[in-house]
């Protein structure tokens, strides 16, 4: 869903506050939110440690300033891997035998091999998911009238968003990926992802289920088993789309999936009223336990907002995605020494945020509630 960020919150230490445990080697993150662009950093303050973000760049085409993203195809173009020679390839004796991303994997083993104990080097392939109903509705009536009335209800006459479910051109779009990621496997001999993550709402379950089930994975690679992680949600809106389902609704979804420790029954960040932005947050799962520290491929599903949150965290250039693509990024992070300052959380709500209560008049360029329709901050629905 389209979401507008909050007003930048007032903190002693915002960077050391914000990013507490992000990218925690601590195997029980607590959550914070609120976040704008403006204060994301590289810097996480982790129990008394503080984590350096980096991206390697020069692996792919995505952190070139001259790729397009607006017009970027992951499956034509090996992901975007960059065909090139790697350091490491002269400790390989047979080099010219492997494919890029087998010699792609060796050079990330190398990396960590060689690096101290408080660096690490992962790759992230972060995947949003296929086109939803949501998407489709905005589109049809517009991003301005649909910010302001109909991304409130939830569905029209002929569709639900409410937590929406793929469309048939998002399934599509899932099943493009399985497609690719199988030939990646064929072709190239990928090393598929140690971990998998997935963001609680429908359509970004769907999407990885459409995506990674009944591959024909490599002997030894780590099953498809993924982790429901409450915090890889969108960012929170008064948007019906952004309301997930019961924590029963998951498990009869997906009963052999894992569900994370802690995670609600009912949605308890969603009112409807305001939003909240819950911190870009779960980073530091990829170098916890929940992520092993030889689990150098992770794998997570999830929303635009959420990954380029996280591009912006790790200093990747904007890359926008759209619905269905996937971006690979080879991150470094780096656990400095300890901060003699107390670590605490924060959380700054939105602003309510006044809507129509019928559809707009004028919604080309801006939201104008008939005058029949007195904008209100109450939710324009109830739960079903």
């Amino acid at each position: 869903c389209f979401n507008i960020l909050p007003p930048l919150p007032t903190t002693d230490d915002p960077l050391g506050q914000i990013f507490t445990k992000a990218f925690s080697f601590n195997p029980d993150p607590m959550r914070i939110s609120a976040i704008t662009p403006a204060i994301l950093g590289l810097i996480a303050s982790v129990n008394s440690y503080s984590v350096e973000y980096s991206t390697e760049t020069g692996y792919f085409l995505q952190d070139e300033s001259s790729t397009d993203p607006s017009t970027f195809d992951y499956t034509t173009v090996n992901f975007g891997l960059i065909n090139r020679i790697y350091p490491a390839d002269h400790h390989l004796k047979h080099a010219h035998e492997l494919t890029q991303w087998e010699r792609f994997y060796h050079q990330v083993q190398k990396l960590n091999k060689d690096s101290p104990s408080h660096v690490e080097y992962k790759v992230l392939f972060l995947g949003r998911h296929g086109e939803g109903y949501h998407n489709a509705a905005e589109s049809y009536y517009g991003t301005p009238a649909w910010n302001c009335y109909w991304a409130e209800l939830d569905g029209n006459s002929t569709a639900t968003w409410k937590d929406a479910a793929l469309t048939p051109a998002g399934i599509n779009q899932a099943l493009k990926a399985h497609t690719f990621w199988q030939k990646q496997i064929t072709d190239q001999r990928i090393h598929t992802p140690d971990a998998y993550f997935v963001s609680p709402l429908t359509r970004t379950l769907q999407t990885a289920n459409y995506t990674f089930t009944d591959l024909s994975l490599p002997a030894h690679a780590a099953p498809f088993n993924p982790l429901v992680k409450e915090l890889f949600r969108e960012g929170i809106s008064i948007h019906t789309c952004d309301h997930r389902r019961s924590k029963t609704y998951i498990y009869n979804l997906f009963p052999e999936w894992r569900i994370e420790k802690g995670f609600s029954e009912e949605d308890e960040l969603w009112n409807g009223v305001t939003g909240r932005l819950v911190l870009r947050r779960m980073y530091g799962v990829f170098f916890t336990n929940e992520a092993k520290k030889d689990d150098a491929f992770i794998s997570i599903t999830s929303h635009s907002g959420e990954i380029s949150s996280i591009l912006r965290v790790l200093g990747h250039r904007t890359f926008s995605l759209s619905t269905g693509a996937v971006i690979p990024v080879l991150v470094r992070a780096e656990k400095k020494g300890r901060d003699s300052k107390p670590v605490s959380s924060t959380s700054v709500a939105w602003e309510v945020s006044p809507h129509c209560t019928a559809p707009p008049v004028t919604s080309v360029s801006a939201c104008v509630c008939p005058s029949s329709a007195v904008p209100v901050t109450t939710p324009l629905v109830t739960d079903l």
